[in-house]
Parts: structure tokens; sequence; C-alpha cells
């Protein structure tokens, strides 16, 4: 019973997250020579979380190195961010997932616990 209890509440409320686009997002050359890019737009929509950490990962979850203006971004409730990230050209071939990660603060002052996850798979 309360199986069926848990899955109605989720299917009933709708789940408030942050959103990244483009879904696959596709890796190009840069301006500097051996360094793809891609540029991501994120959008918040929970109001007690304003940071995101930015990752990439190959296809077993494992850390790819990249850069970015800032791989932890401050977007305020119901605010927008671009950003670009760069990737070197050897690492292009096992770079699989570009994530956001919500970072809950650790004062308790907000009232979830729950950390969302948004991932894009390059193409």
């Amino acid at each position: 019973m309360a199986k069926w209890i848990i899955m109605f509440l989720l299917v009933s409320f709708p789940a408030l997250a942050h959103e990244m686009t483009p879904t696959y997002p596709k890796l190009e050359p840069s301006h500097l020579d051996n360094v793809y890019k891609t540029t991501m737009e994120m959008f918040n929509k929970r109001e007690e979380v304003e940071y995101y950490e930015i990752g990439v990962f190959d296809a077993e979850w494992k850390p790819i190195p990249f850069v970015t203006k800032y791989e932890i971004i401050k977007i305020r409730y119901l605010g927008h961010v671009t950003f670009d990230i760069y990737i070197r050209k050897q690492d292009v071939s096992r770079a699989t997932y570009v994530c956001s990660m919500s970072k809950l603060r650790k004062d308790g002052t907000t009232k979830t616990a729950i950390a969302s996850r948004i991932c894009s798979k390059f193409k």
C-alpha cells in the first residue's frame, strides 16, 4: 500500500528542478588549436537553490578534464545563464556527458534535501 501512495505522490506533483539545453550538445573546434567547444544554457526553477556545479564525464562516469568560466555557477530563481565548455581534442572521443548538479546549502536554511542532477549527452 505504501508503495502505491509514494508512486501517486511522485506522479501527482510536478518535479521542480533545473533545465540544461541542448540535450545533445555537439563539440566543435574552437578558436584554440586542439580544443573543442560547446555552448550550454541553464534555467533555474528551484527557488531554494542558486548554485550548480558543472561536470564532464565519460561513459563510465569518470571525470573528463574541461574548462568553463565557472565550474560552480550562480543562477537566481527563474534566471538563466549561458556558458561555454572547452575540452581538449585528445579527450573529445571519451567525453560522453555534461552534467549540472544543484549544490544545497549546508547551513540548514533550505527546506529540501533533494539535489537535482541534469545531464546532456554529447553527439
